[in-house]
């Protein structure tokens, strides 16, 4: 963390320093590497819940 953004953080209210050290927590928490089993017959490229759209076959389906 930079000099300026620790400077920032003290002169913050208690609770809110709470807060962000909570948060901070939670992102580092986030960012480790999950142990999840590899999917067996999953789709290619990217997942299509994300856009909203479903394309199979060359046939694009929107719910």
């Amino acid at each position: 963390m930079s000099p300026e953004e620790e400077a920032r953080r003290a002169a913050l209210p208690e609770a809110a320093r709470r807060a962000l050290a909570e948060a901070d927590a939670r992102r580092a928490a986030g960012l480790a590497d999950p142990d999840l089993p590899t999917e067996l017959g999953g789709r290619d490229g990217p997942e299509p819940v994300r856009y909203g759209d479903w394309e199979k076959k060359g046939l694009a389906i929107d719910f």
